[in-house]
């Protein structure tokens, strides 16, 4: 995966998950709360992952399969964060999911399932990031590595 992708995709999502309200007319005052803290800090992570995967690039290795599969479970759950996450709108919760449904059940499951949603989202992100540093190192040398080139010293009283 291309670290410009990963670099554009995922200041998208973190715009996507403070102020995707504001797409569906129901921006409220809790956006300047979500824009510091929830998108700075996903846009941050994933701006060092796609650093970390332009390193893995540059020194010659491949990008590991379980980078790849945490970040895209980890813009999944972005997704699903940013259409649950509710703002305050004429002093009532409403998320983007319970406004296209237009039930109190849904704006009542909505707001139950953002915030495992926002955990995860965030978990996974910070383990695609450890992921991609492992992906970076050197291999590590085998155990019985170079015990041929070195002969046993003789024994004391021998």
């Amino acid at each position: 995966m291309s670290s410009r992708i990963v670099a554009i995709g995922g200041v998208v999502l973190a715009l996507w998950m403070s102020a995707g309200h504001w797409l569906f007319g129901i921006g409220g005052w809790l956006s300047w709360w979500f824009v510091p803290t929830i998108g700075l800090a996903y846009a941050a992570l994933q701006l060092w992952l796609a650093h970390r995967l332009r390193v893995t690039r540059d020194r010659g290795r491949r990008t590991g399969r379980a980078t790849i599969v945490t970040l895209i479970l980890s813009w999944t759950c972005a997704i699903g964060f940013g259409l649950t996450v509710p703002n305050n709108v004429d002093h009532e919760l409403v998320s983007i999911l319970s406004k296209a449904a237009g039930s109190a059940f849904s704006s009542e499951m909505s707001i139950a399932l953002c915030n495992p949603l926002g955990i995860i989202t965030f978990a996974l992100a910070i383990a695609s990031l450890a992921f991609a540093y492992a992906d970076a190192r050197d291999p590590k040398p085998e155990e019985d590595e170079g015990l041929d080139e070195i002969p046993m010293a003789p024994h004391p009283l021998g």
